[in-house]
């Protein structure tokens, strides 16, 4: 459920700087003008305006960060509204010369936050996470340098060169995940990177026609030019052999990627491994859902609607109540049968 709650009335009592600087912004990351209020809100007010944010913008967040560890909450919603703004003020200002010029502002202000002068609300609500889950700024700063590249560079030649995209817009969001959650070894963020960067690509096979439209290629180049499908064909939408030949060696490598970061929902607490095996089977339903209709996605677009992640939710609760239950007899019979 989206709850577009005016948070600056809500439960306020006084008068400041921040709240005569908020409602001319309207509180949307893609009518920002870069300025900054006078004065910084409390914590109170930067937490408020973060948990706002994310559950007016997200529908499923409240569901997602019920299955997290309690621990771990409080510290999301700052996290997602970074990401949030971030990617509006890469995607929704409709020009490419004044995304770059915000984004510029938002790195200025993430560091202040990390020398403790940040007056965004954001950055507020960040700065406590920051210092009590220590997080480095190298997942932060990651995010900003694919959403600069979003401006400059709409088509990719490799697949190797939509991977390294993939290390900048998706990695970073599951490494901060990881670190919000007490996780900060090698090991595990390198099974993220896999399922974030497995996500990444689900999501643009999916959207083919819809990233065509704002002018943006990330099907490889050259495994168009392999399967002999040109750009001129994906403008026309043409779908044959070729199309789908080409969809089924993506979606293929795909779903490697998937699998190679499974190994990831056993490693963490079993809260957190919920919220991970969800977005992970969600975005393989995705990949199967392309394979059923027979990787046609230029004649509609793949998707989960409420009623499928509900079945997916309960898919993945029912399993990990089956493999609690049978950790149990297996304690309690001194083993695995």
């Amino acid at each position: 459920m989206i709850w577009p709650i005016n948070w600056a009335l809500r439960g306020i009592g006084r008068s400041s700087a921040f709240d005569s600087w908020q409602p001319n912004r309207e509180r949307e990351p893609a009518l920002w003008d870069g300025s900054l209020p006078e004065l910084p809100p409390s914590l109170e007010e930067a937490r408020r305006y973060c948990e706002s944010l994310a559950r007016r913008h997200y529908e499923n967040f409240h569901v997602a960060t019920r299955l997290l560890p309690k621990r771990a909450r409080t510290h999301f919603y700052p996290v997602y509204a970074y990401c949030r703004w971030a990617d509006d003020l890469g995607d929704e200002t409709g020009d490419p010369a004044r995304s770059l010029a915000l984004l510029d502002r938002w790195e200025e202000e993430l560091d202040a936050c990390y020398r403790g002068e940040a007056r965004h609300p954001v950055f507020v609500a960040l700065r406590k996470t920051i210092e009590q889950c220590q997080i480095p700024p190298e997942p932060f700063r990651d995010l900003i340098t694919a959403f600069r590249q979003d401006q400059v560079k709409t088509r990719y030649q490799t697949f190797a060169e939509v991977l390294d995209y993939c290390r900048y817009s998706a990695n970073p969001v599951g490494r901060l995940v990881l670190y919000v959650c007490g996780y900060r070894d090698a090991e595990r963020q390198a099974l993220s990177d896999f399922t974030c960067t497995a996500l990444q690509l689900a999501n643009f096979w999916q959207d083919v026609q819809r990233d065509y439209r704002i002018g943006r290629i990330y099907i490889p180049l050259d495994a168009m030019a392999r399967h002999g499908y040109s750009e001129g064909d994906l403008a026309a939408g043409v779908f044959d052999e070729r199309f789908a030949n080409l969809m089924r060696e993506l979606v293929g490598r795909t779903w490697e990627l998937f699998l190679q970061g499974l190994p990831l929902i056993s490693s963490v607490d079993r809260r957190l491994a919920l919220d991970i095996e969800l977005f992970s089977r969600g975005g393989m339903e995705i990949l199967r859902r392309i394979e059923r209709q027979n990787y046609n996605v230029l004649a509609r677009r793949p998707f989960l609607d409420s009623a499928d992640k509900a079945l997916l939710l309960a898919a993945v609760l029912a399993r990990h109540a089956a493999r609690r239950f049978r950790l149990r007899e297996e304690s309690r019979n001194g083993g695995p049968a």
